[in-house]
């Protein structure tokens, strides 16, 4: 199931990495590092406060529903769910429009030092909105198995919203920023309400029911919003200080190296976890189940991780020039660092989705709010120390240490191991992209192009095993 999943998301996730390549190319082109940078504070800040307005419901509310289905619970119980999800969603949604309207003014004081950008934000919070319906209406294609309607969702939202954002881009230059974002998050919308699952009927719900089910998992959801929250605080108080401290351009940088070491590879986390962590919230309450589930998890995310990190390391000026402009050349020691610190990210993501899966809400809120602070502390120290330079390091840093994190609460909380070939994969790959990067750094480019072969071609023989 978790290859299938991965083949059915990884096109997917390959049409959303082509069509953010373009258009971050297209952005560095006719705009250049202040677009860029202006991109980048504005996503983060939708990201900020959709994840605010949310409460959590994408996440918790998947953990229920995929729990009632393998529970077989019976249809109408399910519809109950499902309308609790859809109109807490809805609630949600109108809530985060009127709370980012009003804060308007002060996010653009916060993030720019001056109110001039008070109307962007104002445009933001119908992007707010539309984000949070859709997120109600992915948790429920998630939650309810319909996965390859799920991709069809984000596939479609995300070529709508390429196709009306590269016009805007040409004509309007610096001003397209904001009219783009709100595109893609109507885009995103549209796909969401045409292709909602539409199995179950949730007109008899009444609203007191709707509100009670979905008491349950808002409660759960709301520390789960703390901790995602504080995580994207931490990104977006960076990002200002970033702006106030050094400049716009410097911001600018960051999100490109960022966005390349974080999002583009995240993508393929994005798509093991549509699969995984439904599976995982069914087989809670069997540690037996989760061992192996988390080991098998690792040992999939790791043989797909492996070649795609060292090609980004050895191909890293290519990407940068293809991707942006030479004047973005800057941030190559900050994606070589970085790619390392990914090998940690892919194991501490595995780990940490036993906690969702479990309902630990707190336990969560600590682990999050711990990596938020270690995160913005390593980067600011970083920066200062070694520049962008320094926060490659500093990505790597910090996922060391939320896996080391996630670890104790694996190992000595929930009293579970991963397995020693699961181990020993690990450490094989972090071997061999520390590797890569020395040896590329110290001029034996063919020594990394053969480990990066190696790697690949191991890689292709075992993902070939896993798909028999």
């Amino acid at each position: 199931m978790a290859m299938k999943a991965m083949g059915l998301f990884g096109g997917v996730q390959m049409v959303n990495i082509v069509c953010s390549l373009i258009r971050n190319k297209l952005v560095a082109m006719w705009i250049g590092p202040v677009g860029v940078g202006l991109f980048g504070l504005y996503n983060n800040a939708l990201e900020t406060l959709s994840t605010a307005a949310g409460l959590g419901v994408r996440n918790s509310s998947v953990r229920d529903l995929s729990q009632a289905s393998r529970s077989g619970e019976r249809s109408d119980a399910v519809a109950r769910m499902i309308a609790a999800v859809r109109s807490w969603s809805a609630w949600l949604a109108v809530a985060g429009l009127v709370l980012t309207i009003a804060l308007s003014p002060l996010l653009s004081k916060w993030t720019f030092g001056t109110e001039q950008h008070t109307w962007g934000f104002v445009a933001i919070a119908v992007a707010v909105m539309l984000v949070t319906l859709t997120s109600g209406e992915q948790a429920v294609l998630q939650g309810t198995g319909l996965l390859r309607r799920f991709a069809q969702v984000s596939l479609w939202g995300t070529i709508g919203g390429f196709v009306v954002s590269v016009p805007l881009f040409y004509w309007l230059r610096l001003h397209s920023i904001v009219p783009s974002i709100v595109a893609y998050a109507a885009c995103g919308a549209l796909a969401a309400w045409v292709l909602r699952n539409k199995q179950h009927d949730t007109t008899g719900v009444t609203a007191r029911e709707r509100f009670k089910l979905g008491a349950g998992f808002v409660k759960l959801g709301l520390y789960m919003t703390a901790g995602v929250l504080v995580t994207q605080v931490a990104a977006y108080v960076f990002s200002a200080w970033l702006n106030l401290h050094a400049s716009t351009e410097q911001v600018g940088y960051y999100q490109a190296g960022y966005t390349l070491i974080n999002r583009y590879t995240g993508l393929v986390l994005a798509a093991l976890g549509m699969e995984y962590y439904p599976r995982l919230a069914q087989v809670a309450g069997s540690a037996s189940r989760i061992r192996v589930f988390v080991s098998q998890e690792i040992n999939i995310a790791m043989t797909v991780m492996a070649p795609i990190v060292c090609l980004f390391i050895v191909l890293r000026s290519v990407v940068v020039w293809v991707l942006y402009t030479p004047q973005f050349a800057v941030i190559e020691p900050f994606i070589s660092w970085g790619m390392v610190g990914t090998i940690f990210r892919t194991v501490s993501w595995c780990i940490a989705f036993v906690i969702l899966a479990k309902g630990s809400g707190r336990i969560y809120l600590v682990t999050e709010s711990l990596s938020a602070v270690v995160e913005l502390v390593l980067n600011i120290v970083g920066y200062r120390l070694w520049g962008l330079t320094g926060l490659g390091i500093a990505f790597t840093m910090w996922y060391v240490v939320y896996t080391a994190i996630v670890a104790v609460v694996y190992m000595r909380i929930y009293r579970l191991r991963l397995s020693w070939p699961c181990v020993l994969n690990v450490a094989w790959v972090l071997l061999v992209t520390v590797a890569v990067m020395f040896t590329l750094n110290a001029g034996f480019t063919a020594v990394a192009w053969m480990l990066t072969i190696g790697a690949g071609a191991a890689a292709l023989y075992r993902l070939r095993l896993l798909w028999r």
